[in-house]
């Protein structure tokens, strides 16, 4: 065990130590011209505002849940949510900040170099640092939660309900302080997305709609009042948003797998399977061992780009070969410590007990079969989102008839895409299930994210390369600037996709195992787990939870049209009032466009962001734990498709638009009828990939964890129960 501690805390300040080193070698590079620091400062000042009152919000109702769920649980999963709280908040706050400082080295870059390669690798060492705080403080905050609590409290020795609270409440106690410590990192991570999604998609839709389509102005044109806004938009949307949500996934889907053993091990001892303490403590090992093991791979990937004396001039190449560096030495690396853990123990007891059917190696072949499930997903994101593939030509090709056209194949595009993914999720659920039970699913969900900080790293160079963009033209640097900051960018919107993909992947795998922990949480230990649809209550839950993932969607893109459309009229007002604007003789009001996206995404991010805490507790209290698994269960499916749709249509409308900007079709270039047309369908498909699809993983997760730490209150206390006694 204290191998496994040493390799779990080394792989955390490795982690943390290589970010710190990337942090400071971006800052020491160049900034460019007097215009380029100027509007970089810009960006960075208003990036910070937003965040620094978004954290005083948030952190308000994350005091008032950790006091609630002192008061109805125990403490020390309080003192973990506020744990987990705080390391989602540092690494999207050191990730916005690298990425406020890396996007005007990456126009210098490319002003001062001209070339492709040198500027993928100041952009890509400038995400690296989001990818490796979200991998290093998750790491970090479960390594602290393990030894203090686990260890040091003794929790981990306590493998029965025998903590009970003030109220007679009685929990497992270690399960009940990891789970609040992945809710700390669920809070943060929907508030971070919301208010991240809301912001930057009304600067960016208001920037769109008037701009391009009505003034005929290039995109980040220094004439666009909004343009600002939308620049500071990618770092606290794509950025700080994008990091805490896949924080708040690998922790997610790392604490799903440990919550599960528990629970399997009590029903264990109930039927009299054989699985033993020692069992348990490596199953428990396990997924801590396997994410270590792969940080200090995805370590091996980002410098495996970062040591080239030259890189090539195709970008996305460059990037996939990182990420599979990474995910081939986890995959391998996975291998030996599966078998070093499980080699000693009795294969018949392993099958019996935890339904391992591949003895040692079965919860690496789960694992195993997680990453792959990624790396397919990526790719099934990357065929239909990419302008190198025919589903984005056609939808492209599509502007050349109108923006109706555009926005109808848009939609059967994000539709069809669903599909073959969730064909591929539910052949991972099936074969992992088959090869390690339950547990093998979680693992599967663990796999899947064990690479998330080359990922993420992937997935930040977008935003960056984004906001590059947008300062090379409103500093007015050469074409050439912008032309490889906009290749860098197309590359980036299908690396937002795929990372989008592992995200609903993993959530919908993490949500799954905890439903299992969920249902043994208020079931008699050794009955049967069967949640019988055919139930009025279990069915009405199915529906209503069907229905959520579409309430708070259309909450959402109505948070984004009302900020928008005070954009919309901002920027006509502006250009109305004062046509010296357009004609470069006055200078916009960017600070009142700022503050219109500022305050619109404050004022709308609340209620959603509650809803998925709201709505099991409250449901729950009325109608019992068989509502709320039902809701469960209809929210998970409805959001995995959701999601996806949001996912790829988005992504498609994007680079469809950006096909055209290239020059991909003959005639239809930049200011076309074409061109205008892909940019409505562009700005339809932003709030869906943006705001809707990255928010709806992290609402199923948390409506999943919300309901496990609340069961054993509302599994008692209902109205439902109540009124059945009083009549009965």
């Amino acid at each position: 065990m204290q191998l496994m501690i040493v390799i779990l805390v080394f792989a955390a300040g490795l982690a943390l130590a290589y970010a710190a080193f990337n942090f400071f070698a971006v800052k020491k590079l160049p900034e460019g011209n007097e215009r380029m620091q100027e509007i970089a400062s810009a960006i960075r000042v208003g990036a910070n505002a937003f965040l620094d009152y978004e954290y005083r919000v948030l952190y308000l109702v994350i005091v008032l849940v950790a006091v609630v769920l002192a008061v109805v649980t125990m403490w020390q999963a309080a003192v973990a949510l506020l744990i987990g709280a705080l390391m989602s908040g540092c690494a999207g706050l050191v990730g916005m900040k690298i990425a406020t400082y890396a996007n005007v080295r990456v126009s210098n870059r490319a002003r001062e170099t001209q070339n492709i390669g040198a500027t993928v690798k100041v952009a890509f060492r400038g995400g690296s640092v989001m990818g490796l705080c979200v991998g290093g403080f998750a790491l970090l905050g479960l390594f602290v939660t393990y030894v203090v609590f686990g260890l040091w409290m003794g929790q981990l020795r306590v493998t029965d309900a025998s903590y009970v609270n003030f109220l007679g409440l009685s929990f497992i106690p270690f399960p009940m302080t990891l789970s609040g410590y992945a809710l700390g990192c669920s809070i943060v991570a929907m508030f971070n997305r919301v208010g991240g999604g809301i912001y930057t998609k009304a600067a960016d839709m208001g920037a769109d709609l008037v701009g391009k389509t009505e003034a005929h102005i290039p995109e980040d044109d220094p004439r666009n009042p909004a343009t600002i806004a939308d620049n500071v938009g990618d770092n606290v949307g794509d950025v700080a948003g994008l990091g805490s949500d896949l924080l708040e996934s690998y922790v997610g889907a790392i604490s799903s797998g440990i919550i599960l053993t528990y629970h399997m091990f009590l029903q264990s001892g109930a039927l009299g399977t054989g699985m033993t303490e020692k069992i348990l403590e490596k199953c428990i090992l396990f997924p801590l061992l396997f994410v270590s093991i792969g940080m200090i791979a995805c370590c091996v990937g980002i410098a495996s780009l970062l040591a080239k004396k030259r890189l090539s001039e195709d970008p996305r190449r460059e990037l996939n070969g990182a990420t599979y560096v990474a995910a081939g030495l986890t995959i391998l690396l996975g291998l030996l410590s599966s078998w070093l853990l499980f080699r000693d123990e009795d294969a018949a007891v392993l099958k019996a007990s935890l339904g391992f059917t591949a003895g040692s190696l079965s919860p690496w072949i789960a694992a195993a079969i997680g990453v792959v499930s990624g790396v397919v997903i990526g790719m099934l994101a990357e065929l239909y989102t990419s302008a190198d593939y025919q589903p984005t030509r056609r939808l492209a090709q599509a502007a050349e008839e109108g923006a109706a056209l555009t926005i109808t194949q848009g939609l059967a595009l994000g539709m069809r895409s669903c599909m073959v993914t969730c064909i591929v999720l539910a052949a991972g659920i099936v074969t992992s299930h088959a090869v390690s039970g339950m547990y093998g699913v979680s693992m599967a969900a663990m796999g899947m994210l064990s690479f998330v900080t080359a990922t993420v790293s992937v997935d930040t160079y977008g935003p960056i390369s984004d906001n590059a963009g947008g300062i090379a033209e409103m500093s007015g640097l050469e074409p050439r600037v912008r032309q490889i900051t906009d290749t860098l960018d197309a590359v980036g919107n299908t690396t937002a996709a795929i990372g989008k993909g592992f995200a609903i992947g993993s959530g919908a795998l993490a949500a799954l195992s905890l439903m299992i922990s969920y249902l043994y949480s208020f079931n008699e230990v050794g009955t049967d787990l069967i949640l019988n649809m055919m139930t009025p209550m279990v069915l009405a839950g199915a529906i209503v939870g069907g229905a959520l993932p579409f309430l708070f969607s259309g909450m959402l893109i109505d948070a984004v049209a009302k900020a928008a459309r005070k954009m919309v009229s901002e920027v006509r007002r502006q250009f109305r009032e004062r046509p010296g604007i357009l004609d470069g003789t006055e200078k916009p009001d960017y600070k009142t466009c700022v503050s219109i996206s500022y305050q619109g995404a404050l004022a709308e991010m609340k209620l959603p962001s509650l809803l998925s805490i709201v709505v099991p507790v409250g449901t729950g209290f009325l109608f019992g734990p068989s509502f709320v698994g039902g809701l469960i269960i209809g929210s998970t499916l409805v959001a995995i498709m959701l999601a996806i749709f949001c996912g790829n249509a988005g992504g498609a409308w994007d680079n469809g638009k950006k096909y055209i900007e290239t020059g991909g079709i003959p005639g239809a270039g930049k200011g076309s009828e074409a061109h205008s047309a892909a940019v409505v369908g562009d700005t339809v498909g932003d709030p869906l990939k943006d705001t809707v699809g990255p928010c709806l993983d992290i609402f199923i997760k948390i409506m999943s964890t919300v309901s496990l730490v609340a069961s054993p209150v509302f599994a008692q206390y209902n109205l439902v129960s109540f009124l059945s006694r009083l009549f009965s």
